[in-house]
């Protein structure tokens, strides 16, 4: 038995009572059937529709069969077709399929000659669809030891997609942007029984309002102004696979409406039509937004969120994450070098320094773009304080007032350690590295500021931050 998710079947006979055969034969097995009573009606159809395959007879009345194949074979070279005819010589069957057909069939004809027929084209439609889909995924396969980070939350959240991942549980990624939200949700996919069936990604914020509906669920010809023809969605896209919901904290109450209908069974209908489908996808979504104040804002539907809700991950942000900032750093460095075509090995302390004074607002996304902005702009061998930004403007995104503190379950000593090290970092930047003009911006003799630097850990290799240009 067919999928219905399966392109209609169109079958082109000048004859009523064999297209009504031929329909009832087919939709016994529940493929969906158009019927068309010449080859210049089929014509005018096939650009509004995608088609598993045409089936038509060899004597048309206007139009013959065989040139309607090689009309066939020149606008749609990809589009199967089977013929049929009632003259079954060696010398038609050669012109068939010299036409284009790709297969043929005498009259009269058991129904299961026609239903073995049609299977052979399933196949070839299904090949090529996973053909594509595996090209499409080529360079975007995600697992779970992408996910880099050393630090207990990184370690539990993957021990978390290991266990939920083979499951079908709906999955909910709470978090700000750039903490790896679509790496999560790629290797939720990659290590599922899922694996194997198409991932399908959208972002929610990124489709205006009146053409996401479309994109998720497809239209009819005529829907709206544009819709020249049918399109499939990108739900029918991932049937057997997961779905990516991307920032869907931007999506409109409309559509989370028709979400939450989808989400139950997996049915839907096409904008514009009113025939109703059936899919199984798994859905992942992700919001960088606060939802529960998105909720009380009345902008997203307190329903929809428990609906998604089944699973949920909270990747944290990188300024929680401690000794992961210079982890990762390490790994972009590695991957830019080799990209690059840079020999360069490592920070210097000051530098290292100085990434863990940044709050990282941009989380793991800002951290990569300052990796790579340090490997082109340095002339030595290791990365200095001077290759890095200066973070002014990145700073002002975040203030550490409007940070909770306690988020990374650092003790008070740690605490305070760490805002004076940003306060010394952020006044170093200012200063461009030198320790006088620090020193008096921050109203304490230069020895004193040195001492307090040591103690904190923040000497370079020369013994000052980043010897001073004095």
């Amino acid at each position: 038995m067919s999928t219905p998710l399966l392109p209609p079947i169109l079958v082109v006979d000048d004859e009523p009572n064999m297209r009504v055969t031929v329909r009832t034969i087919l939709t016994s097995e529940d493929y969906r059937v158009d019927l068309a009573e010449s080859a210049e009606q089929a014509l005018a159809m096939l650009p509004n529709k995608n088609y598993l395959l045409v089936v038509t007879d060899a004597r048309l009345g206007g139009m013959t069969g065989y040139e309607f194949l090689r009309q066939m074979k020149q606008l749609y070279p990809t589009l199967p077709t089977l013929m049929i005819t009632a003259f079954a010589t060696p010398k038609l069957a050669v012109e068939a399929l010299q036409a284009g057909a790709m297969d043929y069939l005498s009259k009269p004809f058991a129904p299961e000659e026609l239903l073995h027929a049609v299977g052979r084209c399933v196949e070839r439609f299904q090949l090529l669809r996973e053909n594509a889909t595996l090209k499409s995924r080529s360079s975007e396969i995600y697992q779970i030891d992408q996910i880099i980070g050393d630090c207990p939350k990184l370690k539990e959240m993957r021990q978390f997609i290991a266990t939920v991942a083979p499951t079908t549980a709906t999955v909910l990624i709470l978090g700000e942007s750039g903490t790896g939200k679509e790496l999560i949700a790629g290797s939720i996919h990659s290590s599922s029984q899922r694996r194997e069936k198409n991932y399908v990604r959208i972002n929610c914020a990124a489709i205006p309002e009146a053409l996401l509906e479309s994109e998720l669920f497809g239209h009819e010809k005529g829907a709206f102004t544009g819709a020249l023809r049918q399109k499939m969605g990108r739900v029918e896209e991932a049937d057997g696979g997961s779905i990516f919901l991307d920032e869907i904290g931007e999506m409109s109450r409309p559509l989370q409406a028709k979400l939450l209908r989808f989400l139950e069974d997996g049915s839907f209908s096409r904008v514009g039509g009113n025939e109703e489908l059936r899919v199984n996808v798994r859905i992942i979504a992700a919001t960088n937004r606060d939802i529960v104040k998105a909720i009380h804002e009345n902008e997203f539907r307190e329903d929809l969120f428990h609906r998604l809700n089944v699973m949920q991950f909270r990747p944290p942000a990188l300024r929680e994450r401690g000794a992961d900032i210079l982890l990762l750093a390490e790994h972009f460095l590695k991957h830019f070098s080799k990209s690059l075509g840079r020999s360069i090995k490592g920070f210097s302390p000051a530098a290292e320094q100085k990434l863990l004074g940044h709050r990282w607002p941009g989380n793991v996304r800002e951290l990569r773009n300052v990796i790579e902005r340090a490997v082109i702009l340095e002339t030595t061998n290791t990365i200095q304080p001077v290759s890095l930004p200066d973070f002014h403007v990145e700073t002002r995104l975040r203030p550490a007032d409007d940070i909770d503190p306690l988020a990374a379950g650092r003790g008070l000593d740690q605490l305070m350690t760490d805002y004076e090290k940003r306060i010394v970092t952020t006044a170093l930047d200012r200063n461009e590295q030198s320790i006088q003009r620090t020193a008096e911006l921050l109203k304490m003799t230069r020895h004193a500021l040195r001492y307090r630097m040591q103690r904190l850990n923040m000497i370079a290799d020369d013994g000052a931050a980043a010897d001073e240009k004095e």
